[in-house]
């Protein structure tokens, strides 16, 4: 693990990325939350680490749900954690800068570490998947499913950051011969809200066409469209 590190190119990207609370990422945040809770309510939730909480809209919604007794968060921003530390969220016990890949906590410190739309920005997404196995007792991924016919023939960098390309097999695949155990999966639409903001008096056919789709022909749907993935796993007793 050593030898991982993130590049000087991802670093200086994020570094200054986040510039205060955004409407976007609060919208963003009512699903991303939403699929949390139907993932993992069930299971013990009162110690929780967020890996990538950019400008905690997330780490907000869950802690005025009362979600966890206690929230952790880690990112590679400096920004980000500037933000975060001064929205003042309540349950949020500590905020903190980590490498990208070598969490700070000992084994088994949290019952479930949260990796909501995180591992497509990742350089050696299996190494922080590893460290996220190793401290906690289950993880929750999401992320979009960007590997359909609407993804470009060759790649071209964004600032957004998304290097990781994923369709719901590869994902399963990846968490597979990373030696974890999937409990649940939920593939959804982003809510009409998303695109109530993104498209305005469009969003209401994209919406629904989408939806039709995915309800109707999912597999073909998500060959087409991007959706949303989310995830509950736990890594290997034998592995850990």
């Amino acid at each position: 693990m050593k030898d991982f590190f993130i590049s000087k190119k991802l670093k200086s990207n994020y570094d200054e990325y986040y510039k205060g609370e955004s409407k976007w990422r609060e919208v963003g945040a009512i699903d991303k939350v939403k699929n949390i809770i139907d993932l993992c309510w069930a299971i013990p939730h009162e110690k929780v680490l967020d890996i990538g909480s950019g400008e905690g809209a997330v780490l907000k919604k869950l802690s005025d749900i009362k979600f966890a007794k206690e929230l952790y968060s880690i990112e590679i921003s400096v920004s980000s954690v500037e933000v975060i530390k001064k929205r003042k969220i309540p349950n949020l016990i500590e905020c903190k800068l980590f490498d990208g890949y070598h969490i700070p906590y000992k084994n088994e410190e949290f019952d479930l570490v949260i990796l909501s739309h995180i591992i497509e920005h990742v350089e050696y997404p299996r190494a922080l998947l590893k460290e996220a196995g190793r401290v906690a007792r289950h993880i929750f991924i999401e992320v979009p499913l960007e590997l359909n016919a609407r993804l470009p023939l060759n790649y071209k960098w964004s600032t957004v950051g998304h290097i990781n390309f994923y369709s719901p097999k590869t994902l399963r695949y990846f968490l597979s011969t990373t030696n974890f155990k999937i409990i649940n999966q939920k593939i959804r639409n982003s809510s009409y809200a998303v695109y109530k903001y993104q498209f305005g008096n469009k969003a209401i056919f994209r919406y629904f066409l989408k939806e039709s789709i995915l309800l109707c022909w999912p597999r073909l749907a998500t060959k087409l469209f991007t959706y949303n993935c989310a995830i509950l796993a736990f890594l290997s007793k034998e592995r850990r």
